[in-house]
């Protein structure tokens, strides 16, 4: 199996490095892991309506590149599915079960993501109504990720 987490920016804080280097190396035993960086667009502070699209547009395209035609896509989004982290293993399950062996996660730069990525994506998921660093995004993601396959294999870490 693969999973792959496409991120907008370049990650810089240490503490986040080291934590998903932890969860990356523990995973290592459950499937292909990756992070794919795309550069954030420069923009100024104080954006218009239209070059805020024109800025998740820009963004949307590099995430777009790279995603291959057979990977299941979820988009994080405030405005996606709120799933437990049983749902999250069981709907992983499920689809790797019917054949899905690629799996590809999106998360947006501050702006969030585009249109044509929101479309491309076939699930979206929040983790909840809160707003998160998007850099942060990328450790928790990959924690539950590491707890999907931990509760898909009947381990002990999930309590």
């Amino acid at each position: 199996m693969k999973i792959k987490i496409i991120a907008v920016g370049k990650l810089k804080e240490k503490y986040l490095k080291q934590g998903i280097a932890e969860y990356e190396k523990r995973l290592g035993k459950y499937c292909k892991f990756e992070i794919i960086e795309v550069p954030d667009e420069k923009a100024p502070e104080n954006l218009s309506e239209l070059e805020m699209i024109q800025v998740k547009e820009k963004e949307g395209q590099k995430i777009l590149a790279k995603i291959s035609d057979n990977d299941y896509v979820f988009a994080l989004a405030i405005q996606g599915k709120e799933i437990t982290s049983e749902g999250f293993a069981n709907q992983i399950d499920q689809l790797s079960t019917r054949g899905t062996s690629s799996f590809t996660f999106v998360i947006g730069g501050s702006l969030g993501l585009s249109d044509e990525v929101m479309k491309r994506s076939d699930a979206q998921i929040s983790f909840g109504r809160l707003t998160y660093p998007h850099q942060l995004m990328r450790l928790i993601l990959t924690e539950q990720v590491y707890r999907a396959f931990r509760i898909i294999h009947g381990h002990a870490y999930h309590k």
